[in-house]
This record gives structure tokens, sequence and C-alpha cells, in this order.
């Protein structure tokens, strides 16, 4: 485990006052993980590779971006540790929306500790994605597949906002589909974590019959 975490701070280059935050906010993903099912069990054995260096590839792909948007955020995977990552650089910020009440108390605790520049909103996607609209970067993990993605992100990444989805194996099936009903531009990049994943960056959107 410590070996595990060693090689992800030191991969990441994160600042000692930062891998301290990300030591408070992996001690309590455990401590809330036993009443609140926050992640799948079996990945807190690996919690360092298999969710924060996950989440942290992600700045990577936008390094200047500064407003961030995380949607079902759940565990604060990718937002709040992007956040907490990202706190050094200048008014670095992470929207964190989570329709799950449960879920939202963990994200306002660990922020808290952490000092985590975020703003937790405990509502549905579909009734606020449109006021988000100064959003640089939209991301979300395990939510939905590609075309929900894109139907919820829409109003944003058709004016500009650059949209990051983690994706698995299957992601050339969701490409596929997607593109039934979109027309958009994205690359495909490598997961850092994960052989057979890979993240979609989309940076432009609209619908087909448009």
């Amino acid at each position: 485990m410590a070996a595990d975490r060693d090689r992800v701070l030191a991969q990441a280059a994160v600042s000692r006052e930062t891998a301290a935050k990300l030591d408070l906010y992996v001690e309590q993903l455990r401590r809330w993980q036993s009443v609140k099912n926050l992640v799948g069990p079996a990945t807190l054995a690996e919690v360092w590779t298999r969710h924060v260096a996950d989440a942290l590839q992600l700045l990577a792909l936008a390094p200047e971006a500064t407003r961030w948007l995380d949607l079902g955020s759940g565990a604060g995977i990718p937002g709040l540790i992007l956040a907490i990552a990202g706190a050094e650089r200048p008014g670095f910020h992470v929207d964190l929306v989570e329709s799950n009440a449960r879920k939202c108390a963990f994200l306002l605790e660990s922020a808290r500790l952490t000092g985590a520049p975020v703003r937790v909103h405990n509502v549905r996607i579909e009734d606020v994605i449109a006021g988000f609209t100064g959003a640089e970067v939209i991301c979300a993990r395990a939510l939905a597949n590609l075309d929900q993605l894109l139907a919820w992100t829409e109003p944003l990444l058709k004016m500009g906002t650059t949209g990051l989805f983690p994706k698995g194996r299957d992601v050339e099936a969701e490409l596929t589909q997607a593109a039934q009903r979109w027309r958009f531009v994205y690359d495909l990049h490598p997961s850092r974590t994960d052989s057979a994943a890979r993240i979609v960056r989309v940076t432009d959107l609209s619908r087909v019959d448009s």
C-alpha cells in the first residue's frame, strides 16, 4: 500500500502539502466506505492507483484550465481529487454535482478537511447543467455511456467547453453509438492506470439533425 502511494505521488509530482491532503482524502474514503459504500470494496486495496492516479491524469489533458465541473461526483472521483491537486494553482475551482445526499455529505466533509476549492451541488445534472456556462472542462467517471454524457453536457460542449470522459474497453462501441445522434470532435488518450481504458476528450459538439 505504501509503495503504491509513493509511486503515484512521485509520478504526479505533487507538493508535500498536496500529498498530505490526498492522504487525508484517502483516510476519509476508508472511514466512510464502511457505512456509505462509496466505491467498489475490492478497489480500496489499490486506492492510490485505481482512484487517485486515475483522477490525477486528467490534469495533464487540460493543463491551463482552472474552472472544472464534475458530474455524478460520488466519492469525489475525479472532481474532489482534482481540486485537492489543483488547489495550488491560482483560481482553480471544481463544481461537484451529485444527487445522492449521503455522498454529498462525504464530499462536504472531505472538502472541509482538505481545504479543496470546490462547491458541492446536491442536485440532478439535468436541472443545473445550463447554469455552468463558465466551466472550461467537464468530467464524469463511471456515470453513463458516452451518448448520455453528450446529451447532458450539450449546453456546454456546443459553446466550447472541453469534455474529459474516462472510458473502458467498450469505448469504440460507445463512440459508434454516440455518432448516430451527435457530431463531435474528439481524440482518445490512453489511460495511465488501465491499458484497456481510454480517455475521450471532446472539444466540439452538435446534433446530427441540426
